[in-house]
């Protein structure tokens, strides 16, 4: 009998979208789609794209998945009330991620999905809409990945 292998909800520092380069060509490049209360911008790039972006090598700190969260000081004034929400969707996201990033690194082109979640209501939500929302997100952001290959 074998053990059964549990999945990581760790958020590593790998699907952290962070690199200038990265973010830079996914609000000019990117495609984006609204649901409720986010903009999704994302862009799925293949290995050779992803090599193009960096001068010297590839950083090792690159993940199939990646993610960065945006809370507008516009929409929400306080520090407070952007870190709580940055928080939460990052907490939603955490959770709910394992299926789309599953289906990225079974790809034969096994390049890179960068995604950017920006928070465009005016005020703060509870976690289990956050949570809900997040679902329908990452589910409506599967459907179009899987569809632009085919």
């Amino acid at each position: 009998m074998q053990p059964e292998i549990k999945e990581s909800y760790r958020f590593p520092k790998a699907e952290r979208l962070h690199h200038r380069s990265l973010v830079e060509g996914l609000f000019r490049l990117g495609k984006s789609f609204y649901e409720f209360p986010f903009k999704v911008t994302w862009r799925k790039l293949s290995q050779a794209e992803l090599e193009a972006n960096f001068r010297n090598k590839l950083p090792a700190d690159i993940g199939s998945l990646q993610m960065m969260v945006t809370v507008p000081k516009k929409k929400r004034h306080k520090a407070t009330d952007r870190v709580l929400m940055r928080r939460r969707i990052r907490e939603a996201y955490r959770l709910h991620r394992i299926p789309l990033r599953k289906e990225l690194e079974t790809e034969t082109s096994h390049g890179t999905l960068s995604l950017a979640l920006v928070y465009v209501h005016d005020k703060n939500l509870p976690y289990a809409m956050i949570e809900q929302k997040m679902i329908q997100l990452l589910d409506k952001l599967y459907a179009r990945t899987t569809s632009q290959e085919k």
